[in-house]
């Protein structure tokens, strides 16, 4: 993660391609209040926006970033540029729909009928 002084400069790319950001953060700041940041700053006109913070999956260095952690014990020395732009991945993962879960119950309630054959012979 770019780092100017205790600060880190960070831009975050959804998933269209499109950035938010770069903005400043200390490293101290927790993945969870980054992503309280993040909601704040989504755009209105986008429609996957997410609902809440367990919406939000942000990887930097090809991992995901666990809520209770800070910026500085995230930070990977692959990802320090001086001066520059640290970018994060987000990902938005809505909570399942009930139309979703019935739609998956019915399945494996399908999958889990056991079928007979029953064979009719001549003696």
């Amino acid at each position: 993660m770019s780092k100017t002084g205790d600060q880190l400069e960070i831009k975050f790319r959804l998933t269209d391609g499109s950035d938010i950001g770069p903005k400043c953060f200390p490293a101290a700041t927790t993945v969870s209040n980054l992503k309280e940041s993040l909601l704040a700053q989504w755009p209105q006109e986008k429609l996957n926006a997410p609902r809440t913070v367990k919406d939000v999956k942000i990887i930097s260095a090809g991992r995901i970033l666990e809520n209770n952690r800070t910026l500085g014990e995230c930070r990977s020395p692959m990802c320090i540029v001086p001066e520059g732009v640290t970018t994060m991945h987000v990902l938005v993962q809505p909570p399942p729909s009930e139309k979703r879960s019935d739609k998956r119950a019915s399945k494996q309630s399908e999958g889990n009928k056991k079928r007979f054959i029953v064979v009719f012979g001549r003696d």
